[in-house]
């Protein structure tokens, strides 16, 4: 017996073809293999102009402060400058660095720079010069006061710390401190300061007897 497989309708037919194709097509989109990107593209040139942190300046004394600048990539740093303002009054300007005592200043750093591009022949082609600019506020501060310090002249103690050690011997034991009171202060030209005559005791010192 033959028998009869009943026919297709078309319309199904359709749907189906219809349904392959738009599930076949985004596969058809996506290429083999992606590309890495290349060397150059990967490579970023920036110049970052970095705040200044909170600086510490010794008792009595001045820190040195300096640009915080960073280079990354094909550039070249020219040069790195500060101009400092402390209430309204410019006290340094355009400087590599600058010494500064405790207190609040108004501080602008400058950085002018190049940046270039390589031929096929990898040669360096340069811009023409670039510069940016950032302010800040920086606060120095004063370092605590120690309990000794050298001599602000030969023969001077600062008056901070007024009492003056003298080392005229070798023997540590045989060192001697003078008091403003003394007899012989004046005329002492002391290698150390102090604060106070403990200070001087737990240095090496003796107090002298004149």
């Amino acid at each position: 017996m033959t028998s009869i497989l009943p026919a297709r309708r078309p319309g199904r037919l359709v749907a189906l073809v219809t349904a392959v194709t738009l599930l076949a097509a985004p596969l058809a989109a996506v290429p083999a293999t992606l590309s890495a990107p290349s060397a150059s593209a990967a490579t970023t040139t920036s110049v970052t102009i970095k705040t200044i942190g909170t600086k510490t300046a010794p008792y009595k004394k001045k820190v040195t402060v300096k640009p915080s600048v960073t280079a990354k990539g094909k550039v070249s740093v020219k040069s790195k400058t500060l101009t400092v303002k402390k209430s309204g009054k410019t006290i340094a300007k355009n400087k590599k660095s600058v010494a500064l005592k405790a207190g609040t200043y108004k501080v602008t750093t400058k950085v002018t720079y190049k940046t270039y591009t390589l031929t096929s022949a990898k040669k360096k082609v340069w811009s023409a010069t670039k510069s940016k600019s950032k302010t800040q506020t920086l606060v120095v501060k004063q370092g605590k006061k120690p309990s000794r310090t050298a001599p602000v002249s030969k023969s001077n103690c600062p008056s901070w710390a007024p009492i003056k050690g003298n080392r005229t011997t070798a023997k540590k034991g045989d060192w001697i401190y003078h008091v403003p009171t003394a007899a012989m202060y004046k005329r002492t030209n002391p290698e150390e300061c102090f604060t106070t005559e403990t200070a001087a005791r737990k240095a090496g010192y003796r107090k002298a007897k004149i």
